[in-house]
Parts: C-alpha cells; structure tokens; sequence
C-alpha cells in the first residue's frame, strides 16, 4: 500500500490531506463542544442544524465550483480555498450567538465544496495505474480512519492543558499546513472538457453520474452510510455527556472507538479488493451500518457504545473507500472533475437529509427513536442499491444505429454496429444499454 508514495506529488498531495483532515478533526470536537456550551442538552439539534447547513453549502456550491474551476490552474485553486478555510476556522472562537456558528460554518464548507472534488480528481491523473489508484483510495480512507482516531485523542490530550477554544486554532494550521504542501508539488493540467454553456457545465457531473448503474447503487450506499454515520457524529455527545453523564475526553474517546474500526477496515481492503468485486463489499458494509444503528435504539452504556461505535465504523469504510474506483472507471479524464463534484454533491445530500433527521429526532423523541428512525432509511438504501445496481460486467455489449458506418468509433471497434467495450456515458454513449 505505501509503493504509493514514492511518487513525489502524490506523497505531498497525501501528507496535505493528512494534515487538513487532522484540522477538520479538531474542528468537529470543537464545534460539538462550542455548541453543548450554546445548547446544553439540546446540543444535537443545535450541531444537526450547522452539519445540514455543511450539506447546503456542498449540495449547492460543488457542481457551480466544479464548472467554474474547471479551466482554472488546479494548485492555485487549492491553495486559495485552504486559504478561506483557515480564516474561518481562526473566527469561530469568537463567535457569541449560534447564528453566528451557521453563518461561518457555511462559509468554511463552500470552500471545501470546492476545494474536495478538485483535489480527489486530481489524484487519478497523478497515479494512472488502478493498482496504483486502489491503494491510494486505500491510503485515503486510512487518513480519514487514523484522523478519526488520532484526532479526538489529541483534542482529549490538549484538552488538559486548554480551553476548547484554542483547538481552532489548530484547525488553522491544518488548512495553512495543507495549503504549502500543495504549493510545493507541480500537478497536472486538467484535461479539458468538452464545451457548453454553464447550465451544460453545471449539470453535466450529475447528468452523467445519474446514467450510469453503478453510481445510481453507489448514491443508495451512500444514503445508507449517511443514517449510520448521522447517529455517530450528531449524537454521540448527547449520548456520551446527556444520556450518560460522562465528560469531554469520553466523549473524544467514543469518536476515536469509530475511527478504529473503519481503520482495520481499510487497512485490509486492498487484498480484499483483489479477490471480490466492489459490489458485494459495499452493499456488506452498508448491511453492518444498518444493524449496527438499528443496535443503537437499544440505549447502549459507555461500555457497550465503544464495541457499537467500532462496528459501525468498520461497515462506513467498507462501504465508502472503494467508490473512487466506482467513479474513476464511470468517466473519461476530461469528464473526472464533473463526476466527482457530482459525487459530492449528491453523497452529501443524503447526509443533509440525515443530519436534521439524527439532531432533530434525537433530542425531540429520544435517541432510540432517532436511531430506529436511521436504520430504517439504511435499509433502504441498502435495498436500492441492490435494485438498480446489477452485477458488473468487464464490457457492455451495444450498438450505434446513429451512427455512419465509416465513423471511426466503430471502426475502432472492427467495423461492426454492434461491439462491446468498457461501457461509459459520454457523447457517444448517452444512455445505458437497456435502459430508456
């Protein structure tokens, strides 16, 4: 897994990932406790309504970034939104009204609506080779599993020594820290798209991702981990430091319990990856978010809600890290940025459903109901997923009755109307065979 990182600019583009997300982390254990000081029990519909704002901004803000950014140098483009983040997050501690929290946090995740997409799609054209790419989603899934765990357990070691105000400054840090390792590494110049006005640019991510069947499974997936992972992120301090009583460091150490599992997963994912496809692992690890929120109606004590938070953090990276394969192999290179703001937009409109629905529901009914209420849209998701996602195939068989038969995609293809091949959507290939 780390034969990745000889590669000088993908090792630099991975550290400034690593770095940032470490930020983020301490940012999500700052903000939960800056809103328990606002809000004391109802701290999660308070923390629910600032995530749902986070989707607003990513739901509306990708695909707009996206077609904007697309002919824009992609360095500078990180650069100046990691920028913008670290201002914010330097404001929030200052902040004396909860509007103001919504205000910011709406700021902060505009930028990173920008800046996530652009800098996922960036890391196929530096590792070419899917061996290569596998092991880099491998290795990004393990950032994000070792910021969950590293991240709680730094803030709950700096908590001894400060107030939970100072944990944005290191927030701060993570951005400016991000921000000089992407200035450091010369990256490859965006493949240009094909022109349109900017509804056409706007649209086409979505339009795309929403034709092709394996990402019409991947946004199912997506629903369901979001009702798992709402139940962990908006709840877990309402559960540790409401239901149970505990403090700020358990509260840290349950978020770290999570971190842990979707770490071992990721850990073992690509021999796993080596031997099963995508499909069968990633609708598994949906069916383990489900169970494992459903278990949360039952009320668990600290003892319990650690193994629980572990489980669940397991399914979420089983299910989750393989979908950069899923969109890599869905689009051309020219197409990669629109698709994989597409992907962001719509993934994270799944959570701004979920989101309300975990604060809301967990401080106005209870946390059982809110964690029933959960696992039942998983299952749901799980069950679309199966639906509209069939087993892959290596090529799709189809024809072109559109076309002369001198064009040169057929006679690329020997010649023949009707031929097979790596099936994507794009101008030649408006639709999905089969489908109307």
């Amino acid at each position: 897994m780390l034969t990745v990182l000889a590669d000088r600019t993908y090792r630099h583009l991975f550290l400034a990932q690593v770095v940032a997300l470490i930020g983020t982390g301490l940012l999500t254990v700052a903000l939960g406790l800056l809103a328990f000081q606002f809000a004391g029990a109802d701290a999660g519909a308070v923390l629910g309504t600032a995530l749902a704002i986070k989707m607003i901004a990513y739901v509306g803000v990708a695909p707009i970034a996206s077609a904007f950014t697309e002919r824009l140098p992609r360095r500078r483009v990180l650069i100046a939104l990691d920028l913008v983040r670290a201002v914010v997050a330097l404001m929030l501690p200052f902040v004396t009204e909860i509007w103001q929290i919504y205000v910011l946090i709406f700021v902060l995740q505009a930028a990173s609506a920008g800046f996530t997409p652009t800098f996922q799609a960036t890391i196929p054209d530096v590792l070419p080779e899917e061996a290569d790419y596998t092991r880099a989603l491998s290795l990004s899934r393990l950032a994000y599993d070792l910021e969950s765990l590293a991240s709680p357990l730094l803030a709950a070691a700096l908590l001894t020594l400060i107030s939970f105000h100072e944990l944005f400054a290191g927030t701060a840090l993570g951005f400016l820290g991000s921000a000089a390792l992407v200035l450091s590494v010369r990256l490859p110049s965006s493949k240009p798209a094909a022109p349109g006005g900017i509804y056409d640019r706007t649209t086409r991510g979505i339009r795309l991702y929403l034709a092709t069947p394996r990402l019409r499974g991947l946004l199912a997936i997506n629903l369901a981990v979001a009702a798992g992972g709402a139940l962990v992120f908006v709840n877990t301090v309402v559960f540790v430091q409401g239901a149970l009583g505990h403090g700020e460091r358990e509260t840290a150490f349950a978020l770290a319990a999570f971190g842990a599992g979707s770490m071992m997963v990721a850990l073992g994912l690509p021999t796993l990856l080596e031997r099963l496809s995508d499909r069968p692992l990633m609708i598994s690890g949906a069916v383990v978010v489900a169970a494992g929120t459903g278990l949360g109606a039952l009320a668990p004590g600290f003892a319990a809600l650690l193994p629980l938070w572990f489980l669940l953090g397991a399914g979420y990276s089983l299910a989750l890290t393989p979908s950069g394969r899923l969109l890599r192999r869905s689009a051309h290179a020219e197409d990669r940025p629109a698709i994989f703001a597409a992907q962001f937009a719509l993934s994270h409109a799944c959570w701004l459903i979920t989101y309300p629905i975990a604060g809301w529901a967990g401080a106005r009914l209870g946390l059982p109901v809110a964690a029933l209420l959960l696992a039942g849209i998983a299952v749901v998701g799980i069950i679309a997923a199966m639906r509209v996602w069939p087993p892959e195939v290596a090529a799709v068989r189809h024809d072109h009755p559109d076309l002369l038969p001198d064009h040169p995609h057929l006679a690329d293809h020997g010649g023949s109307g009707r031929h097979e091949h790596a099936f994507v959507i794009d101008g030649l290939h408006p639709r999905w065979p089969g489908r109307r």
